[in-house]
């Protein structure tokens, strides 16, 4: 049913923090459904989701995947997302394609801070959304602790329509609230199920939560509220239509029970993510489709039909160094055909479109189209990249993307074999067309490779990939950082070079005065000569000597910054002077003038931005102050506070996993530079002292070579 009517299509993100079951789930929904004969196993290296060599031996979500069931008539694309700290990125990015969500909810570990956060994704893009309370076989299981969670963190709307019957190793099924029935399932792990009387020891509980249930759909309706105050109850039928109602529009979670691992609740799952969670026609009419027209600017509307003409978004790039690229599409109106041609808005460019693709884990399943609220793949797209939007090119249309997070850990990465350098930056450049969260430059001051991500699992996945998949191994090292020095007073001193050997001599005379210029500024050479006392062909080569000085600076061998250097005097012989022995004389002259200047160490500085949960304030804040941050402002938000701060670049190097630790993972930042700043004094010795060992062992190294 690839091309199913847009009305009998759901896109379901499954979300939650690491280990809560999402794939277990996503898994279990195949074999429920029938479009496996068998569910993978996460423990097993089976799962239909989890197929990158990375994710196998470590048994959590790296990547986003895809899979699809069809159930009742109906076409559901599943695509299961990160739960941990470092990738929750990846699953921000992938959310852009779904109309729908299920939250899983542990009830061993409840809601964790990444719970949180993508909860907080699924309401940034406004995706309705379903509770699946899981793990009710396992030791420690609490229902009522995890709906607890949910509604203390995220929902006070959470709406129950599953009671557990038992738990741990005696959790046989469910008391259905809106039949008022129990629904017991086989041993076997089939799925099969009975239904019966609810068990007189839960009647009682059964009751109170029903009542919750329909006084809660009640309120999503003006005309059932006046029937429930009216009679005191809703049918059945009248309970479905509010429950849908108020879980598109309503702001009510509905919240179910089960286990992937038993095949109990996931039939039923199946039959509320039906109910509940919209098509992409019932998503338009809650979040419209809207983009811009690039020709005008202008806001433009599609309409989830394929008579709308095509606009479609690419959410993920896989690479594969063998098959190639491989797009994850989302169209949301017209049909994307294969074979055809389709115009690239965001880059402004015509693509080729060769195979479509239906996806299933690792498995690609062609097809001929892909029509409007479909999910797949297209093969080996030219240059077209996540985030990029195809549409007709008669009728352009730019859609609206995730803003990634900037990266927030950085390693210097070098290859173990020499040589390899070039294959090193092939290789993790085309890792950042699959992975938009990672950033690499090379730095043109420590002469360094430094890949950033959202922290020390990310690289490292992202290290393993890059032997992996193009055969190139590096080590991971602590970024050097990039110091600078200037100066703080004014000074004149001369450079003379004068050298006599067998034929022409070498002669170059310069007096120059420097002095500093306000932070930023950068650069000056003033050229003061007059008289001739140095002709003007050896003026450039004054220059180019104080600026080769400035690449090495006086204390620590940094480059110098922020000041004016001006030649006011010198000499010159007719036979013996040239460039070279002007250039050489500027130099002398610079660093003496330098010695007699001031010299001071600066730092980079980083503006942070710091999110903390109101308990864990002052401790974040004492920590930004013992790493010499000054804090400029706190302002509050929704579940917590912002912290602005300026902090030095080489105490912020760290800084991630003690984030983490204060605030029990519930902290999030974002750092950009801001400027430079005095080191002070006490630790500017310490760094050259430290320098001019290194440098010493360098020098020692080139020796013994």
């Amino acid at each position: 049913m690839p091309n199913a009517d847009v009305k009998d299509v759901r896109n379901v993100a499954i979300l939650s923090h690491g280990s809560a079951g999402k794939t277990s789930l996503a898994d279990a929904i195949l074999a429920a459904a029938g479009a496996v004969d068998a569910p993978g196993s996460v423990d097993a290296g089976t799962s239909v989701f989890m197929h990158e060599p990375e994710e196998i031996s470590r048994k959590i979500t790296i990547t986003a995947s895809l899979g699809f069931a069809d159930w009742k008539n109906a076409r559901i694309n599943i695509i299961d997302t990160p739960g941990y700290i470092n990738f929750l990125e990846e699953t921000r990015g992938t959310l852009r394609a779904a109309d729908g969500a299920i939250l899983i909810i542990s009830a061993i570990s409840g809601v964790k801070a990444e719970t949180e956060k993508v909860y907080k994704f699924a309401c940034d893009y406004e995706i309705p959304r379903i509770a699946f309370v899981s793990k009710l076989d396992k030791e420690r299981a609490d229902f009522f602790r995890a709906v607890g969670d949910m509604e203390k963190y995220f929902c006070k709307n959470a709406v129950v329509l599953q009671l557990p019957l038992g738990l741990e190793d005696k959790f046989t099924g469910f008391v259905d609230l809106i039949t008022m029935k129990a629904v017991v399932f086989a041993a076997d792990g089939s799925g099969s199920f009975t239904e019966g009387a609810v068990p007189a020891e839960l009647q009682k509980d059964a009751a109170a939560y029903r009542k919750k249930l329909v006084e809660a759909i009640a309120e999503t309706e003006d005309s059932l509220l006046e029937k429930y105050l009216d009679k005191g109850e809703l049918s059945p039928e009248e309970l479905i239509k509010g429950l849908k109602h108020g879980t598109l529009v309503g702001g009510l979670l509905p919240v179910l029970c089960g286990s992937p691992v038993k095949g109990i609740g996931i039939q039923q799952l199946l039959d509320a993510v039906l109910l509940c969670l919209p098509s992409p026609q019932e998503r338009a009419g809650i979040v419209q489709i809207k983009g811009t027209d690039p020709r005008t600017g202008n806001e433009a509307v599609r309409k989830p039909t394929v008579d709308d003409p095509l606009a479609a978004e690419v959410f993920k790039t896989i690479i594969d160094p063998f098959a190639g690229k491989l797009s994850l599409v989302r169209v949301y109106s017209g049909t994307l055909k294969s074979d055809s041609s389709v115009y690239n808005s965001t880059r402004q460019i015509k693509e080729k479109v060769g195979s479509l693709f239906a996806v299933q884990g690792k498995k690609q399943v062609p097809v001929t189209a892909l029509g409007a609220g479909q999910i797949g793949a297209i093969a080996k797209m030219k240059d077209t990249l996540t985030g990029d939007t195809l549409c007709a090119e008669n009728a352009p249309l730019l859609l609206p993307f995730a803003k990634f997070a900037d990266p927030v850990m950085s390693y210097a990465i070098e290859p173990k074999t020499r040589g390899d350098e070039d294959k090193v930056s092939t290789g993790v450049h085309k890792i950042l067309d699959e992975d938009p969260t990672l950033k690499f430059v090379f730095d043109e001051q420590t002469k360094e490779m430094v890949i950033s991500g959202m922290g020390q699992v990310h690289i490292e996945v992202t290290i393993e990939k890059l032997k992996r998949k193009f055969g190139v191994d590096v080590k991971m090292k602590t970024p050097k950082v990039p110091y600078k020095e200037t100066i703080r007073a004014k000074a004149r001193a001369q450079g003379k070079y004068k050298k006599q050997t067998g034929g022409h001599g070498q002669y170059g005379d310069a007096w120059l005065e420097i002095e500093p210029l306000s932070r930023g500024t950068g650069f000056e050479f003033v050229d003061k000569i007059v008289g001739g006392v140095i002709p003007r062909q050896y003026i450039p080569a004054v220059e180019k000597g104080v600026v080769e000085a400035m690449h090495e600076g006086f204390l620590a061998g940094y480059p110098l910054v922020d000041l004016r250097a001006s030649v006011v005097d010198g000499s010159y012989h007719t036979v013996d002077s040239s460039e070279m022995s002007f250039k050489i004389a500027a130099s002398m002259g610079f660093k003496k003038a330098v010695e007699q200047a001031k010299p001071v160490l600066l730092e980079p500085i980083m503006s942070v931005e710091v999110v903390s949960p109101d308990e864990t304030l002052g401790a974040v804040i004492g920590d930004l102050n013992s790493r010499r941050g000054k804090v400029q402002g706190v302002t509050p938000q929704a579940g917590g506070q912002i912290i602005k701060a300026q902090v030095p670049m080489s105490e912020m190097l760290t800084y991630a996993p003690t984030l983490n630790s204060l605030t029990s993972g519930r902290g999030m930042y974002t750092m950009e530079f801001a400027g430079y700043e005095d080191v002070p004094s006490h630790l500017a010795q310490k760094i050259i002292a430290e320098r001019h060992a290194q440098q010493g062992q360098h020098a020692n190294h080139g020796k013994e070579k």
